[in-house]
């Protein structure tokens, strides 16, 4: 069974999307709360497998709520899935860098939602491919750091190309059909840049391959 906390300031919405995880047999909602304080704090209590947060709320908002959860130093960082109404602007991007492990807008439909948080559960990462060509476009050149180039990563040309669709929004699937190689392939390609960049999943390789200047 996982475990889930819905944080959200609009009661509708927090309850819509209760029910929606309730109703599964694989899925439980052990929580709800309403701004980003009240989630640091029940998730200390409660310890849910994966927290469904807001961005915008009352006290403490989405994103420091996430840096307090999973950001860096925290000894046992939560799985934090952003959902969110605001897809065009820098809480993507700043979600991503408090430790967020997936991020989904709202309007997205009920399996999405279900299925995300089964993503971030099991320890992958969630991004759809419109979030990352949106931070691709509109975030790239403030991302990427002055001097970096693609030759200071430390990768072969192939996890390089890996890399790339990873960035894109490809799923291990569709990179699979890009570079005609099998499904097992591409994930020990995945793990093999994971371990070698020491990044936790494939939301920190897409800001890797940002800051680094490897998408165009």
């Amino acid at each position: 069974m996982i475990r889930v906390l819905v944080c959200d300031d609009q009661a509708l919405i927090r309850t819509g999307f209760a029910t929606i995880i309730d109703a599964q047999p694989d899925l439980e909602v052990v929580g709800e709360c309403g701004d980003g304080r009240a989630a640091v704090d029940l998730a200390g209590q409660l310890g849910p497998d994966v927290v469904v947060m807001d961005v915008r709320m009352p006290v403490l908002d989405g994103i420091e709520a996430t840096r307090l959860l999973a950001g860096a130093g925290v000894a046992h960082p939560a799985k934090v899935l952003v959902v969110t109404t605001f897809n065009l602007d820098e809480y993507v991007y700043e979600a991503l860098r408090a430790g967020a492990s997936g991020f989904l807008l709202k309007d997205a439909p009920p399996a999405q939602l279900l299925h995300g948080i089964r993503t971030v559960a099991s320890g992958a990462a969630l991004l759809a491919p419109e979030v990352t060509r949106q931070l691709v476009g509109r975030y790239a050149e403030r991302i990427r750091p002055a001097g970096g180039t693609p030759d200071d990563v430390p990768l072969t040309a192939r996890e390089l190309e890996v890399l790339r669709l990873i960035a894109d929004g490809l799923s291990n699937g569709e990179i699979a059909a890009a570079l005609v190689i099998s499904h097992e392939t591409v994930k020990t390609y995945v793990s093999r840049i994971l371990t070698k960049l020491g990044l936790r999943d494939r939301v920190q390789a897409v800001v890797y391959a940002f800051r680094h200047g490897l998408v165009a």
